[in-house]
């Protein structure tokens, strides 16, 4: 029988990265392109969308036939069922009809999945999550997600709107977070989050290495990376407070949900997971029940920047069931 392939994709706020796999679930190809969401319309990210694709198809030189499936992943809410992104607060998408769009432009079925909760998925089946039952999930890009594993299955909740606790509110006097509430976890540890203090502490007239990185929006990691690197005063103080806030919302879900592994991925952690790792440590003890936390692994993601592409291959693998 002739081989066939699954395209996936992780389509965050700045960027869609696209990968095709075959079946033995190696990625073969893969693609990254920016995708500036910042006043655009859906139509223009849905068009960096189909580009990456149109050419992984082309580049790759695979026949479109021997694709048996598209997965994507977005951020925010997702109605799984229908395939339609309901909200998602860092792409300008109210109600888009992912699936109906994609499917009726490639004639391939599709999936669409929460980032984060694929995310988690990808690391629970094929990385760092595989072996554990409960798992809480902390991803830190342009947005922050949230995804939970749960006796063994992935806890998607009521209408699939679970784990959005990117959005659970630790200061509610703080920060405007896009989703219109202030002081979220989003607003204190993501890249906007982190981009907004650097921006804030710039126009104070502090020098800081990433003065540039952060002028029109979020920081690109690898320029985090550099300043921390090169111990910048503004870059370390953004990256504390990051992780105080994080350490925070970790205790909580520690003591919500006594989980046996919280593990962190996203670009973020991708770039500087060990700093971020070791400043959470130092402090999440102080915010959840010593009787709890004994029990708690704490990790980074294993598969890096590949995560999500690995949990939308386990969202196709699950529908084609």
């Amino acid at each position: 029988m002739a081989e066939s392939y699954c395209i996936c994709l992780d389509v965050g706020g700045t960027k869609v990265l696209g990968a095709i796999f075959n079946e033995k679930k190696e990625i073969i190809y893969r693609l990254k392109k920016r995708s500036k969401a910042e006043g655009g319309e859906s139509q223009n990210v849905e068009k960096v969308i189909v580009s990456v694709v149109e050419e992984m198809i082309k580049e790759s030189g695979i026949k479109r036939d021997k694709i048996k499936a598209i997965a994507s992943c977005a951020p925010g809410v997702i109605d799984q069922t229908r395939g339609v992104v309901l909200f998602t607060p860092n792409l300008p998408w109210r109600d888009y009809d992912m699936k109906s769009a994609m499917e009726k432009k490639f004639g391939i079925p599709f999936f669409v999945g929460n980032d984060v909760n694929l995310g988690v998925l990808g690391e629970y089946k094929y990385g760092a999550a595989q072996g554990y039952r409960n798992i809480v999930g902390f991803f830190v890009g342009t947005g922050m997600g949230g995804g939970l594993v749960l006796n063994g299955e992935l806890y998607t909740g009521n209408q699939f709107k679970a784990a959005e606790y990117g959005h659970m509110i630790l200061d509610p006097e703080g920060p405007l977070c896009n989703c219109g509430q202030r002081g979220c976890l989003e607003t204190f540890s993501s890249k906007q989050g982190m981009s907004a203090y650097i921006r804030q502490q710039v126009g104070r007239g502090r020098e800081s290495l990433m003065a540039d990185a952060v002028k029109d929006g979020p920081f690109r990691s690898k320029y985090l990376k550099k300043a921390l690197a090169a111990k910048d005063a503004v870059a370390t103080e953004a990256v504390d407070r990051a992780c105080h806030y994080l350490a925070i919302a970790t205790g909580n879900m520690i003591n919500t949900f006594s989980p046996d592994l919280v593990v962190y991925g996203g670009g973020v952690i991708e770039a500087v997971g060990d700093v971020f790792l070791k400043k959470i440590l130092a402090e999440v003890d102080r915010y959840c029940m010593p009787q709890i936390r004994s029990s708690v692994d704490i990790k980074i993601a294993a598969l890096g920047d590949d995560s999500i592409l690995y949990g939308d291959l386990a969202l196709i693998e699950e529908n084609l069931k």
